[in-house]
Protein backbone atom coordinates (compact mmCIF):
# COMPACT_ATOMS: atom_id res chain seq x y z
CA UNK A 1 0.00 0.00 0.00
CA UNK A 2 1.27 3.44 -0.92
CA UNK A 3 0.18 6.75 0.57
CA UNK A 4 1.41 9.85 -1.24
CA UNK A 5 0.97 13.35 0.20
CA UNK A 6 0.84 16.06 -2.45
CA UNK A 7 1.07 19.81 -1.92
CA UNK A 8 0.73 21.50 -5.32
CA UNK A 9 2.78 24.65 -5.78
CA UNK A 10 -0.28 26.58 -7.01
CA UNK A 11 -2.10 26.06 -3.67
CA UNK A 12 -1.20 27.69 -0.34
CA UNK A 13 1.48 25.83 1.61
CA UNK A 14 -0.38 23.83 4.25
CA UNK A 15 0.27 24.13 7.97
CA UNK A 16 -0.57 20.89 9.79
CA UNK A 17 -2.28 19.08 6.91
CA UNK A 18 -1.70 17.98 3.29
CA UNK A 19 -3.59 19.46 0.35
CA UNK A 20 -4.03 16.10 -1.41
CA UNK A 21 -3.50 12.49 -0.31
CA UNK A 22 -3.45 9.61 -2.79
CA UNK A 23 -3.67 6.04 -1.44
CA UNK A 24 -3.64 2.76 -3.37
CA UNK A 25 -4.31 -0.12 -3.07
CA UNK A 26 -5.59 -1.00 0.38
CA UNK A 27 -8.42 -1.40 2.84
CA UNK A 28 -10.16 1.79 3.91
CA UNK A 29 -10.97 2.35 7.59
CA UNK A 30 -13.62 4.88 8.59
CA UNK A 31 -13.10 5.88 12.23
CA UNK A 32 -16.12 7.45 13.91
CA UNK A 33 -15.70 10.84 15.56
CA UNK A 34 -13.75 10.44 18.79
CA UNK A 35 -14.19 12.75 21.75
CA UNK A 36 -12.42 13.14 25.09
CA UNK A 37 -13.94 10.16 26.88
CA UNK A 38 -12.17 7.24 28.51
CA UNK A 39 -13.37 3.66 27.90
CA UNK A 40 -15.61 3.95 30.98
CA UNK A 41 -17.17 7.13 29.53
CA UNK A 42 -15.43 9.60 31.84
CA UNK A 43 -14.80 13.01 30.30
CA UNK A 44 -11.17 14.13 30.29
CA UNK A 45 -10.49 17.86 30.55
CA UNK A 46 -13.78 19.65 31.10
CA UNK A 47 -13.60 23.14 29.52
CA UNK A 48 -10.02 22.43 28.31
CA UNK A 49 -9.40 22.24 24.54
CA UNK A 50 -5.84 20.99 25.07
CA UNK A 51 -6.77 18.09 27.38
CA UNK A 52 -9.79 17.12 25.29
CA UNK A 53 -7.77 17.13 22.06
CA UNK A 54 -5.12 14.95 23.68
CA UNK A 55 -7.70 12.38 24.79
CA UNK A 56 -9.58 12.48 21.48
CA UNK A 57 -6.33 11.80 19.60
CA UNK A 58 -5.46 9.01 22.04
CA UNK A 59 -8.84 7.46 21.23
CA UNK A 60 -8.24 7.85 17.48
CA UNK A 61 -4.89 6.09 17.84
CA UNK A 62 -6.54 3.23 19.78
CA UNK A 63 -9.18 2.86 17.05
CA UNK A 64 -6.48 2.80 14.36
CA UNK A 65 -4.39 0.23 16.29
CA UNK A 66 -7.43 -2.05 16.51
CA UNK A 67 -7.13 -2.53 12.74
CA UNK A 68 -3.35 -2.58 12.47
CA UNK A 69 -3.01 1.08 11.50
CA UNK A 70 -1.16 4.12 12.82
CA UNK A 71 -1.70 7.83 12.25
CA UNK A 72 0.59 7.59 9.20
CA UNK A 73 -2.20 5.57 7.54
CA UNK A 74 -4.68 8.44 7.96
CA UNK A 75 -5.52 10.03 4.63
CA UNK A 76 -8.36 12.32 5.74
CA UNK A 77 -9.25 14.00 9.05
CA UNK A 78 -12.07 16.24 10.18
CA UNK A 79 -11.52 18.26 13.35
CA UNK A 80 -14.62 19.72 15.01
CA UNK A 81 -13.86 22.32 17.68
CA UNK A 82 -16.43 24.11 19.85
CA UNK A 83 -15.90 27.87 20.20
CA UNK A 84 -12.88 27.89 17.90
CA UNK A 85 -10.76 30.81 19.09
CA UNK A 86 -7.03 31.55 19.10
CA UNK A 87 -6.76 29.99 22.59
CA UNK A 88 -8.71 26.89 21.51
CA UNK A 89 -6.55 26.56 18.39
CA UNK A 90 -3.37 26.89 20.46
CA UNK A 91 -4.50 24.15 22.85
CA UNK A 92 -5.54 21.93 19.94
CA UNK A 93 -2.25 22.45 18.09
CA UNK A 94 -0.14 21.85 21.20
CA UNK A 95 -1.95 18.57 21.92
CA UNK A 96 -1.53 17.38 18.32
CA UNK A 97 2.21 18.12 18.44
CA UNK A 98 2.58 16.25 21.75
CA UNK A 99 0.53 13.19 20.84
CA UNK A 100 1.58 12.77 17.22
CA UNK A 101 5.03 14.33 17.34
CA UNK A 102 6.46 17.07 15.16
CA UNK A 103 7.24 14.75 12.23
CA UNK A 104 3.78 13.17 11.90
CA UNK A 105 2.53 12.51 8.39
CA UNK A 106 -0.23 15.03 7.70
CA UNK A 107 -3.55 13.92 6.20
CA UNK A 108 -5.86 15.99 4.07
CA UNK A 109 -7.86 17.78 6.76
CA UNK A 110 -10.59 20.23 7.59
CA UNK A 111 -11.07 22.05 10.90
CA UNK A 112 -14.56 23.29 11.60
CA UNK A 113 -15.60 25.62 14.42
CA UNK A 114 -18.96 24.49 15.77
CA UNK A 115 -21.45 25.70 18.37
CA UNK A 116 -21.89 22.30 20.02
CA UNK A 117 -21.17 18.58 19.65
CA UNK A 118 -23.09 15.42 20.58
CA UNK A 119 -22.60 15.91 24.32
CA UNK A 120 -22.75 19.44 25.77
CA UNK A 121 -19.41 19.07 27.60
CA UNK A 122 -17.50 18.01 24.46
CA UNK A 123 -15.17 20.61 22.98
CA UNK A 124 -13.37 18.46 20.39
CA UNK A 125 -14.32 15.61 18.08
CA UNK A 126 -11.92 14.00 15.59
CA UNK A 127 -12.99 11.77 12.71
CA UNK A 128 -10.49 10.08 10.38
CA UNK A 129 -10.29 7.89 7.32
CA UNK A 130 -7.25 5.63 6.98
CA UNK A 131 -5.94 3.19 4.36
CA UNK A 132 -4.01 0.03 5.29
Amino acid sequence: MTIERINPKDLPEPQGYSQVVRAAPGTTLYISGQGAYTADHQLVGPKDHYAQTKQALTNVLAALRSSGATFSNVVRATYLVVDLSPDALEGFSRAVAEVLGPDAEQPAATMIGVQALGYPEMLVEIEVTAVV
